[in-house]
């Protein structure tokens, strides 16, 4: 038996471990991996989950028991420092050896520390492993102690230093971003997409320092500043060096392995090498001249090494490795595929830049407008899948390429085709190098009729994710073609879609879960995913409140408020329109005085109140509903607000009241609840100043009526709503918002916001107007009467909660005792209580 020594267990060696055993051949191999780390092998790429979880576990790609279980060797906690190629064998920090037939070298690599003055004082960390992240948590806690506004500075604007960014935040620190160059993320973006960037960024509160070159760390002992030059100083009290990496290639040079200039090993085609016996994979392998740190790069490598050593001599990397990515830092979508920004006489580019909503687009199309060379896209990625596709298939572009990114004109048009035009070579998932004919047969010969199937044999998606909203698209393109449907089951426990469901329970009469799961599930108890979606159907169906089965709903509902990241709630009385009277303005100051609560006004036109304590909340809505307010139902997954202009009471451009009918629309659709929340808007005049249509429903006054538009999202994904009917009454206006609404909450699935829901109807707008307007499914009066019993039978959760002993006893912080909760802690900021973690 042979053996093949693995040295390095990052996510590339333990890839190449998978591959190698999923072999037929591997059987005859005895495997040994070594990795430096006290901890078996965890995703890298989402290391900055760790500061929301704290659970190393989570991250983790297999736990021990899966080597054990493949008969391999790990050796953690363990470094590999020679390698004797005379003998085939290598030597351990601990003095063992070990003999290899074959040797992979996955070493990846290593923050580059730039030489700069002072960089060893304490609070100087890097950002590469749990053990930095631990380190700099347990630092971050030293500091906040000492002082109430603590600063960190991430030394590098790339992807990895805007990540250290948001572990910043995350920390309660306040966090500064220093980048050399003049922009951010110089190697992917261009100047204008990355002053997008930039702006999103500060909108969130990392402050950005572009052009900056630090010569010296200032503190005695410990950081205290950064010196920029010529009396440019940033005071900071940790700082992470994110600048870069460098391959881990030390072991090369023990044996006198070919080595690139600026570090590396070199290796062909074939990852061999210049000893064919050695193999070098990931981070640490110099292919083409050049070091990629991208994960799929990284497991094709892994999957070539396993072929040449199981004697599959024909496998071989490509010559040309693609390096585009689509990540979400920070909540932001950031994307760049083929060549991202080229002079004018490579090529001509499209842009399209949105700076109020922090989009910016840009393809770059050759000069006969008919190839797709590259693009970028930050604020709104969506359609990077089949912009990545068209450019690796050289799919020709169309006769207007410019709606690739602005969308297509006309009803119902759209520049794309479907996932079934690419060809089947087409690489779906870059991660595992799953093609689309690959996924396709998956469904057609090998009968796996689910994306979850699909996923499990093909590997498709598994990785970063990026793939999985083209996967799902495939996967019930094939589907269609046998004249079978994606089934979009719940749950394990229900085996029918949110729509099929919703029927059973209205069919059956069913009001209650457990009986729910009895007649129409599969057993056991039931779980966090099915349990708020038969919540939301009974709500749907009986509009009963959040208080009657309040184990099965969201914890917000549970408790008829949101809970922050402190463990306080916040508060969200309903102001209808966002009208106020003077005496209620009052009022809310009063009790956000009395309860010391952090108040802030709205982008619904409501005032928000903080720091609620739990047992505290009947008090609160005791005092406001004597007051006159009602709950705004904030944390529930139902209408949150209808924003209005002023309209023609005072605007001297209004054509229409929008207050009035603002106010109207807003009591009208109170308290139903919906597959997700939703939101209206009323503007008075077409200069939009209520944002209507970026609205789940909106509505424009316009000379001869009301326009009604349906199905705009804001939020990370913006999009515009459709128009519906134009230039019709308030009546009819308010009559077509009912049907829709109340055909949404009848057929959408779980989570599912109202943009998504008119994007995957068939038929779009065109069919919603033959529904709502035509009445061509014969259900307009059903639909009328059902949204008329929704509002008969409004109840304010929060006056219930308050009447009802039994409700009420359950806002305490421990089940057995009435004493509070005394670890929260707060300061004061702008003159106003704030979490002391966040202050």
């Amino acid at each position: 038996m042979k053996t093949v020594i693995v040295v390095g267990n990052g996510m590339v060696g333990y890839k190449f471990c998978e591959k190698f055993m999923a072999h037929e051949n591997s059987s005859n191999f005895k495997l040994i991996v070594f990795g430096e780390e006290p901890r078996a092998a965890y995703d890298r790429v989402h290391l900055s989950e760790f500061f929301s979880n704290r659970d190393a576990q989570a991250l983790q790609l297999a736990p021990l028991e899966w080597y054990s279980a493949h008969n391999i060797d790990l050796i953690i906690n363990e470094r590999v420092t020679d390698i004797h190629r005379d003998h085939k064998t290598i030597s351990t920090a601990s003095d063992k050896e070990y003999s290899y037939d074959y040797l992979v070298l996955a070493t990846g690599s290593a923050p580059f520390v730039p030489p700069i003055n002072g960089v060893e004082k304490k609070g100087v960390f890097v950002y590469r492993t749990i053990e930095d992240l631990e380190g700099m948590l347990a630092y971050a806690e030293k500091i906040k102690s000492r002082k109430d506004n603590g600063k960190a500075a991430i030394l590098g604007g790339g992807l990895l230093g805007l990540e250290a960014g948001k572990a910043v935040m995350d920390m309660g620190l306040e966090p500064h971003v220093v980048e050399y160059a003049p922009k951010l993320m110089p190697r992917q973006l261009d100047s204008r997409s990355s002053n997008v960037l930039q702006l999103t960024l500060e909108s969130i509160g990392i402050q950005i320092h572009t052009g900056k070159a630090t010569n010296k760390i200032l503190g005695n002992g410990a950081i205290t500043g950064m010196d920029f030059g010529e009396d440019d100083t940033l005071e900071v009290d940790m700082l992470v060096v994110s600048a870069g990496i460098r391959p881990r290639d030390e072991l090369a040079k023990t044996c006198d392995l070919k080595t690139g200039v600026r570090g590396g090993i070199v290796v062909n085609d074939r990852m061999q090498t210049s000893d064919p016996c050695i193999f070098a994979i990931g981070e640490v392998a110099l292919y083409n001249q050049m070091i990629y740190g991208l994960v799929a790069p990284g497991y094709e490598m892994a999957e070539v090494a396993v072929n040449q050593i199981l004697d599959n001599r024909e496998a071989a990397m490509k010559k040309e490795i693609d390096m585009s990515t689509k990540l979400k830092l920070i909540g932001v979508d950031v994307a760049s595929f083929g060549v991202p920004y080229m002079p004018a006489d490579k090529g001509l580019s499209i842009i399209y830049e949105n700076k109020t909503k922090g989009i910016y687009k840009r393809i770059n199309v050759s000069h006969d407008g008919k190839t797709l060379l590259g693009g970028i896209m930050v604020g709104d990625a969506a359609d990077y899948s089949i912009l990545h596709q068209m450019y690796l298939n050289n799919i020709p572009l169309p006769d207007n390429a410019e709606e690739l990114i602005v969308g297509a004109r006309g009803e119902g048009g759209s520049a794309f085709g479907s996932a079934m035009d690419l060809p089947d070579t087409a690489v779906i998932c870059s991660c595992e190098a799953v093609t689309k004919g690959q996924i396709c047969c998956s469904v057609l010969d090998d009968g796996n009729e689910s994306v979850k199937a699909v996923a499990k044999a093909t590997k498709a998606g598994t990785g970063c994710g990026g793939c999985k909203p083209m996967l799902n698209d495939l996967v019930a393109e094939s589907l269609k073609t046998i004249g079978k449907t994606v089934k979009n089951s719940i749950c394990e426990h229900f085996n029918f879609s949110r729509q099929e469901l919703y029927d059973i329970v209205k069919a059956r009469g069913i009001k209650d879960y457990n009986e729910l799961l009895d007649s129409a599930g599969s057993g056991g108890y039931g779980c966090e995913v099915c349990k708020p979606v038969a919540a939301s159907i009974f709500a749907s169906i009986y509009n009963e409140t959040a208080n009657r089965q309040e184990t099965i709903q969201d914890s917000n509902d549970r408790y008829l408020a949101n809970i922050q990241r402190n463990g306080t709630y916040s508060v969200v009385p309903r102001v209808a329109g966002g009208e106020i009277t003077p005496k209620q303005l009052m009022a809310l100051g009063r009790i956000a005085q009395k309860f010391d609560l952090y108040t802030k006004i709205t982008g619904g036109q409501r005032i928000d109140m903080f720091g609620a304590k739990l047992h505290e909340l009947p008090l609160i809505w005791e005092e406001l509903l004597a007051e006159g307010f009602e709950t705004g139902q904030a944390y529930g997954k139902s209408l949150r607000t209808v924003k209005s202009c002023v309209g023609s009471t005072w605007c001297r451009y209004g054509m229409d009241e929008s207050v009035s009918l603002a106010i109207e629309i807003e009591h009208r659709y109170k308290g139903i609840r919906s597959p997700h929340k939703f939101k209206g808007g009323v503007s008075g005049c077409i200069r939009e100043c209520a944002e209507a249509r970026c609205k789940d429903f909106g509505l424009i006054a316009v000379e001869g009526g009301w326009n009604v538009y349906v199905g705009g999202n804001g939020g990370a994904n913006p999009k515009h709503a459709e128009l519906l009917a134009e230039k019709v009454d308030k009546k009819t206006a308010i009559t077509y918002i009912d049907r829709f609404v109340m055909f949404y909450i009848k057929t959408a699935q779980p989570l599912q916001r109202t943009a998504a829901w008119l994007d995957k109807l068939e038929g779009g707008i065109t069919y919603l107007k033959n529904v709502v307007i035509n009445d061509s499914l014969g259900i307009a009066d059903e639909l009328d009467a059902e949204m008329q019993a929704y509002i008969d039978t409004y109840q304010c959760e929060w006056k219930e909660a308050v009447e009802n002993p039994e409700i009420r006893s359950r806002y305490t912080h421990f089940v057995n005792s009435d004493a509070e909760d005394d670890n929260i802690e707060f300061v004061s900021l702008r003159e106003q209580k704030m979490p002391k973690e966040w202050a």
